[in-house]
C-alpha cells in the first residue's frame, strides 16, 4: 500500500506544528495546505478549521503532525503525537525531518477498533499454503510549488458530471482553499501558520483600484448600450433599404459584433468559471488593442495631410482602372488570342459592358468633389478601432468595384443559363426530362417537331457558348482579385477580433497559469527517509492556447470546400467565398 502526500515546498522549513489539508476521496492521497505552528490551543485550531470550511466550502482537516528539531523542543514529537486523540482522524501522519538530511521520515498511524491509533506493523499471512509478507504502508512525498498550483488551471477542462481525477482534485484543493492562506506568521492572533503567503499577503494596488472602479464603469457601459440598443431597434431601421445595408455592409456588421462584445464586458454578472473569465479578459485586451491601433491610424491619416493625398490619388486610379477595362473589352471584341468568336454576340456583349463603364466613369467624376470629405469623416471611424477602419475600407472597395461585380453577375447568369439550356436539351435527345415535382429525371417521348426545335436550339447555344464563356472567364478572374483583397481585409479583422492575446501573453509570461499536465522527477532518495518527488507543471502549448481561447466571431471563411467552390465556378453559379455567418441565404 502506497500513500502519496502532496507537500508544499514552502513548508519544508516550517516550525513544528499541525499539518492542515484534506484527503483525496477515492485515492490513497493527501494534500498538505498549511502548517499551524506551536504553541496553539487545540480548541482554537478546531474552530479555525470550521471557519475556513464555511468560507471556502471545501473539506479541511488536521492530517497529522510536523516536527522540525530545534533547541528546547526535545519532547515536541511525542507531544504532537498525543494530539491525535483530540483530532479524531482515521489516519494520522507523523512527519519528522531529521537534522542534516533533506528527506522526511513519516509514520502512518491507523485507528483501530478500540479507537486508538497504532502503527501498522509487518506481519505474515498465509494464502493458499504460501506465506506472504504484508508490509507496512509506504509513503511517497510529492513536493509542489504552492503558488503555481494555486493559480494553475489544468487543461482540457473536464466535464463537471464526470468524477475528477486525482491530480485535478489536488489542484482544486489548493485553489479552493484561498481563505486558509489569509492567516500568516505576522498576524496578532493566537494561531500562526506557514504557507505560500506566510511572509505576507501578495497584493497589487493597481489591481485593487481596477476592481473598485470596474463596477461603476460596467454600470455606465450597460446604460449606454441599452440606449444604443433602444435607438437601433426603431422601426426606421427595420425598413428594407436600411435592413439590407446593415446586413451587407461590413462596417455595420462589425459595429453590431463589437456591441455584443461591449455588452459582455459591461455585464455586472460575475464570470462563472475559468473559461468565462479568460473569455472576458481576452475580449477586453482585444478591444483595447483594436482601439489603440485605430488611434495610431488616425494619427497617421490626419498628420501631414495624408487624406488629401489619398483623395487626389483615388480618382485617377479609378480612371486608370476604367481605361484598362475599356482596352480589355476592345481586345475581347476583336480576335482575342487568335480565337474566332461569334462576332454578333461579341459586339453586343462588348458594347453592353462598355456602356456600363461609361456610366461608372460619370459616377466617379460626379463624386470626385466629395471624395476628400468622405475620407475625412470616414477616417474618424478609426477611433472606434482598427477593425472599423478596415471594415469601412472593405465597403469602399466594394462600392468602387461595383461595376466589376455587375460584369461578373451578367456573365455568370448568361453562362449559367446556356449551360442549363444545353443540359436540358441534351436530356431531350436521350428521351429524358427533368421532373420538377419529384426532383428527378424521368423518361419522356418527344415528337419530331420537338426534336427539331431542340436540335436547332442546342446547336445555337453550343456555338454561342465559347463567346459567353470567354467573357465569363475574364470577369470572373477580375472579380476573384477583388474578393481576394477583401478576404485579406476580413481575415485581418477576424484575427484582431478573435486572437486571444491575453491568454497568449499569460502563456509567455506566466506559463504555469495554463497547465497541460505535470511531470515528476526524483528530488531526494536517502536511506531511512521516504521517497521524495518534485512535481513540475507542464505549460500548455501556444497552439493549444490559441485553439482553446480563440474568441468566436462572425468571421470570414469559405462557405464550401475548395472542390465545391471550383464546381460552382465551372457551372456559373454565383459564389461568395467570404460570407458572414450571421447572413442567411435563401
Amino acid at each position: 500500500m502506497v500513500l502519496k502526500v502532496f507537500f508544499p515546498q514552502c513548508c519544508n522549513r516550517a516550525d513544528s506544528g499541525l499539518l492542515v489539508g484534506r484527503w483525496i476521496s477515492g485515492h490513497e492521497s493527501a494534500v498538505v495546505l498549511a502548517v499551524i505552528h506551536y504553541p496553539f490551543i487545540p480548541g482554537q485550531v478546531k474552530q479555525y478549521i470550521q471557519q475556513m470550511e464555511a468560507q471556502s466550502g471545501a473539506e479541511l482537516s488536521v492530517l497529522g503532525s510536523w516536527s522540525l528539531p530545534k533547541d528546547g523542543q526535545e519532547g515536541m514529537e511525542s507531544f504532537l503525537r498525543d494530539l491525535s486523540t483530540i483530532f479524531p482522524q482515521q489516519r494520522w501522519l507523523q512527519v519528522h525531518r531529521q537534522l542534516g538530511k533533506t528527506g522526511f521520515s513519516c509514520r502512518v498511524l491507523q485507528r483501530g477498533q478500540d479507537g486508538k491509533l497504532v502503527q501498522r506493523e509487518t506481519k505474515k499471512k498465509i494464502e493458499g499454503g504460501d506465506e506472504e509478507e504484508e508490509e507496512e504502508e509506504k509513503v511517497i512525498f510529492v513536493h509542489y510549488e504552492q503558488k503555481k498550483v494555486m493559480f494553475s488551471q489544468l487543461h482540457p477542462v473536464e466535464d463537471q458530471t464526470e468524477p475528477p481525477s486525482e491530480l485535478r482534485q489536488v489542484f482544486q484543493a489548493v485553489s479552493g482553499s484561498a481563505p486558509l492562506f489569509f492567516l500568516d506568521r505576522y498576524d496578532d492572533g493566537p494561531l500562526k501558520s506557514t504557507h505560500w503567503q506566510s511572509s505576507g499577503r501578495e497584493a497589487s494596488i493597481v489591481v485593487e483600484l481596477l476592481k473598485q472602479s470596474s463596477v461603476p464603469l460596467c454600470l455606465l457601459l450597460s446604460w449606454l448600450l441599452s440606449i444604443w440598443t433602444w435607438a437601433s431597434s426603431g422601426r426606421v431601421f427595420s425598413l428594407f433599404p436600411l435592413r439590407f445595408l446593415s446586413r451587407s455592409l461590413s462596417s455595420c456588421v462589425q459595429l453590431r459584433y463589437r456591441t455584443d462584445h461591449m455588452r459582455t464586458l459591461g455585464s455586472p454578472e460575475r464570470a462563472a468559471g475559468h473559461t468565462a473569465l479568460m473569455s472576458k479578459a481576452n475580449l477586453l485586451v482585444s478591444v483595447l488593442l483594436d482601439v489603440s491601433l485605430g488611434l495610431l491610424l488616425m494619427f497617421w491619416l490626419y498628420r501631414d495631410d495624408h487624406i488629401s493625398m489619398l483623395a487626389n490619388t483615388l480618382v485617377p486610379a479609378a480612371d486608370h482602372v476604367a481605361k484598362q477595362l475599356e482596352e480589355l473589352l476592345q481586345w475581347l471584341m476583336g480576335a482575342p488570342a487568335g480565337l474566332k468568336m461569334n462576332r454578333a454576340l461579341d459586339q453586343v456583349l462588348g458594347r453592353f459592358f462598355l456602356y456600363h463603364i461609361h456610366l461608372w466613369i460619370s459616377y466617379i467624376h460626379l463624386l470626385a468633389p466629395c471624395v476628400e470629405a468622405i475620407l475625412w469623416y470616414g477616417g474618424l471611424s478609426a477611433c472606434l478601432g482598427l477593425t472599423f477602419a478596415l471594415s469601412l475600407l472593405s465597403d469602399m472597395v466594394a462600392l468602387l468595384t461595383f461595376h466589376i461585380y455587375c460584369f461578373y453577375v451578367y456573365g455568370a447568369r448568361l453562362y449559367c443559363l446556356k449551360l442549363y439550356g444545353l443540359s436540358s436539351l441534351w436530356r431531350l435527345f436521350r428521351g429524358k426530362k427533368w421532373n420538377v415535382l419529384r426532383q428527378r429525371v424521368d423518361s419522356c417521348c418527344y415528337d419530331l417537331d420537338q426534336l427539331f426545335i431542340g436540335t436547332l436550339l442546342f446547336t445555337v447555344l453550343l456555338f454561342l457558348l465559347p463567346t459567353t464563356a470567354l467573357y465569363y472567364l475574364v470577369f470572373t478572374l477580375l472579380r476573384l482579385v477583388v474578393v481576394l483583397f477583401q478576404g485579406v481585409l476580413h481575415l485581418s479583422i477576424d484575427f484582431i477580433n478573435s486572437f486571444p492575446l491575453f491568454a497568449v501573453a499569460l502563456r509567455l509570461t506566466r506559463p504555469h497559469r495554463l497547465a497541460e499536465g505535470v511531470k515528476f522527477r526524483v528530488l531526494c532518495e536517502e536511506p531511512g527517509t521516504a521517497l521524495h518527488l518534485l512535481m513540475e507543471i507542464n505549460p500548455l502549448k501556444c497552439g493549444s492556447v490559441v485553439q482553446t481561447y480563440r474568441t468566436p466571431t462572425y468571421s470570414c471563411y469559405p462557405k464550401d470546400s475548395w472542390a465545391a467552390l471550383v464546381q460552382k465556378l465551372f457551372v456559373g453559379e454565383l459564389v461568395y467565398p467570404w460570407r458572414h455567418k450571421s447572413t442567411k441565404t435563401d
